[in-house]
């Protein structure tokens, strides 16, 4: 049983968009033939729920791109939408089509032949283009192994195209005129992408770095760097001390200069009064 609504204006049900499927919880007892059925008052308005859409799992839908679109993929490709990202924007603006038998054949056939046609007719796809924009702006650095026996071939180039860029380069995709090499230097190498386009990528030879040795190479810079800066620290500490000490000698200095003034002061009153008293008798007492 599904509930209905009925347009007034245009007289014609519209079935709405969340649907509810119920069905009653009483069966109706059979009636006879040409009578309508006899129905509780209470039994038969009871009802149990059998499906309902608004809280239903809401299904993808199923697309066929008929032009490139970032982040879903290129033409031809089927893409798995929400509805409303289906209709509202890639049917709309006729980015993709329904999945009809015709349309699956139609770009099916054209990739056959993208795939198997001349290399003047093919086009390259979305991820060979995002593949040779990577390429192009990409340089490949490999570090040479402390073994005497190592040498740079074509095998080692595909190897760090995987570990350093994240690319896999078959070896029939890859073109390296210089192999084996062993003095460092740089050097180029030659990848074609999809079997069209052709991109040349700088590849640099270095020396072998120990990643422990780095690692304490890394340590020594910063210990150098801490006592750097805590060396004028330390200066500025001792010019405090040394100033302060020039204070203490100043005010010792001072204080020494005043007892030896008082000193002097005292012999000289000393000596003053010594002479008094040893002075010889005037000539006026003899005369008396």
């Amino acid at each position: 049983m599904k509930f209905l609504c009925y347009d007034r204006k245009s007289k014609c049900l519209m079935c709405p968009q969340n649907t509810v499927m119920v069905e009653r919880w009483w069966q109706v007892p059979l009636s006879k033939v040409g009578s309508p059925p006899r129905l509780h008052p209470r039994r038969h308005r009871i009802y149990k729920l059998v499906e309902d859409t608004k809280h239903a799992s809401q299904e993808k839908m199923e697309l066929i791109l008929t032009q490139t679109v970032p982040k879903l993929g290129g033409r031809g490709d089927t893409v798995f939408v929400k509805k409303s990202v289906g209709r509202n924007k890639l049917l709309l603006q006729g980015l993709a089509v329904y999945p009809s038998p015709e349309n699956k054949q139609t770009f099916a056939e054209e990739l056959r032949l993208l795939r198997e046609g001349k290399p003047e007719e093919r086009v390259q796809t979305r991820t060979g283009q995002l593949t040779v924009e990577f390429l192009k702006r990409s340089k490949l650095k490999i570090n040479k192994m402390p073994s005497d026996e190592f040498q740079l071939t074509q095998e080692v180039v595909c190897r760090q195209f995987r570990k350093r860029l994240g690319v896999v380069v078959p070896l029939h995709a890859l073109n390296f005129p210089f192999e084996p090499v062993k003095d460092l230097g740089d050097y180029w190498c030659e990848v074609t992408v999809n079997g069209m386009d052709k991109v040349r990528v700088p590849v640099l030879l270095v020396p072998y770095e120990d990643l422990s040795t780095q690692y304490q190479k890394q340590s020594k810079n910063q210990q150098r760097a801490g006592t750097s800066i805590s060396e004028p620290a330390a200066l500025e500490d001792s010019a405090v001390k040394a100033v302060s000490e020039a204070e203490v000698d100043k005010d010792s200095l001072s204080q020494a200069s005043e007892a030896l003034a008082s000193a002097a002061e005292e012999t000289a009153a000393s000596t003053q009064t010594s002479e008094i008293a040893t002075a010889p008798p005037s000539d006026s007492s003899k005369k008396d």
